[in-house]
């Protein structure tokens, strides 16, 4: 039986934000994914990074929740990166083009670590311009 309750939660970490999900990424999961990625987006944030470490489900309407995200994010000029998938998922993800909008980490440190070196190299462009 597939749990259709995914808990998600924001948090900022060395100011970039984290959507935390935690449970089945499923047709069940799209208010919640939205609604953090809307709250984030208000409060500012330019780097997101979507934590699924705790997520062991995305079926295909999860994967595309996670494309309606990664949509948005382009629009708005916001930078995504994935962590925490297993290596199914990567593989996945890389087959159906998300990698290419959203930078795929193993770890959260990953990718807090690669978001905080966009952000300074955005800042070193923008004070030379």
């Amino acid at each position: 039986m597939i749990d259709d309750e995914l808990k998600v939660s924001t948090r900022q970490r060395d100011g970039v934000w984290i959507i935390d999900l935690e449970g089945d990424v499923t047709t069940f999961a799209e208010d919640a994914i939205t609604s953090a990625y809307e709250e984030v987006t208000r409060e500012g944030a330019k780097y997101i990074v979507m934590n699924s470490r705790q997520s062991d489900y995305i079926n295909s309407a999860g994967i595309a929740i996670l494309i309606g995200v990664v949509t948005e994010v382009n629009r708005q000029g916001q930078k995504l990166a994935i962590s925490g998938l297993s290596a199914h998922f990567q593989k996945i993800f890389r087959m159906v083009g998300l990698a290419q909008y959203a930078d795929i980490y193993a770890s959260e440190d990953e990718a807090v670590s690669a978001m905080k070196q966009l952000a300074a190299q955005s800042q070193e462009e923008s004070a030379s311009a």
